[in-house]
């Protein structure tokens, strides 16, 4: 797996996302189940199948752009291929001193967002800390340790230890990012609507924001056509009241998200089982 990355990783990024683009359609079309899941999820969310009929290119593309952006961009910074938009939110949000948490759907690249952060706001001492989740595969999560060994980025396991390690950072006055339409594991979530439709939703992100008072931005990462590269896209983020319960601040993040999916419904993950509940766990039912 590592030398196939490695390989990879030398091919021109447009050339990745064109292989990415047959990929995409390719697995569209040859699983039922990730077909049907795809489609259900766009109805649900009430948009037009043209809008996000491109998203089934764009999950392919997103696949094959790893090499590139775990491995490459070691190599060499971002540079001229990446561009902001917003990110004077983010230099406000840093002078305040209270930390920053950073909150990213799975819109676009996502991947280049915390990346970009690391390349422009952050240094080795006081980086940017992602919560992530190891690869199943030993071989993948290998090339994934490595392509997050970088300066100014660090990582959290998505675990007790690794929380505690993010409010510390918060605490510390840096930077932390998050996935919240990413389904929790450990039953640490709430059933909270998502277009609509309950969905077992994070309640990390608005705990920290509670316990820390830490500032709070969303981010989505715009992929641009023929390997271009990246616009990454700064906006500002509801409050979340102290005093806000689960469920509220849980919905109160959601309707955040659909916000910024509604902007760029062609490279939304459509195929993400986003309504499933975690397996093994006893946390009911998802209300009518």
């Amino acid at each position: 797996m590592g030398w196939f990355f490695r390989s990879m990783s030398r091919a021109p990024l447009a050339l990745l996302h064109a292989l990415g683009a047959w990929l995409g359609w390719l697995v569209y079309a040859v699983s039922p189940t990730y077909r049907r899941r795809f489609q259900a999820n766009v109805a649900q969310a009430g948009l037009p199948w043209a809008a996000a009929r491109p998203a089934i290119a764009a999950a392919g593309r997103m696949a094959a752009e790893l090499p590139w952006l775990w491995i490459a961009t070691k190599r060499q910074p971002l540079g001229e291929r990446l561009r902001w938009q917003g990110a004077e939110l983010i230099e406000a949000a840093l002078a305040e001193r209270r930390g920053l948490i950073v909150m990213t759907p799975h819109l676009g690249c996502f991947e280049i967002c915390a990346q970009a952060i690391a390349e422009r706001f952050t240094t080795p001492q006081a980086p940017i800390t992602v919560l992530y989740r190891p690869a199943r595969q030993a071989a993948l999560r290998e090339v994934m340790a490595g392509s997050r060994e970088r300066p100014g980025l660090a990582t959290a396991p998505a675990s007790l230890a690794g929380v505690r390690q993010m409010i510390r950072a918060l605490r510390r006055g840096e930077v932390i990012g998050l996935l919240p339409d990413q389904v929790p594991p450990d039953g640490l979530g709430v059933w909270a609507p998502f277009f609509g439709k309950p969905a077992y939703t994070m309640t990390l992100a608005a705990r920290l924001v509670q316990q820390t008072g830490a500032a709070v931005v969303l981010l989505w990462g715009e992929r641009l056509p023929a390997g271009q590269g990246y616009v990454v896209h700064v906006l500002p983020a509801p409050e979340i009241a102290a005093d806000a319960p689960p469920e509220a601040a849980a919905t109160t993040i959601n309707q955040a998200m659909e916000s910024l999916i509604r902007r760029a419904p062609g490279q939304y993950l459509w195929g993400y089982h986003r309504y499933k509940a975690p397996r093994g766990l006893d946390i009911g039912a998802a209300p009518e």
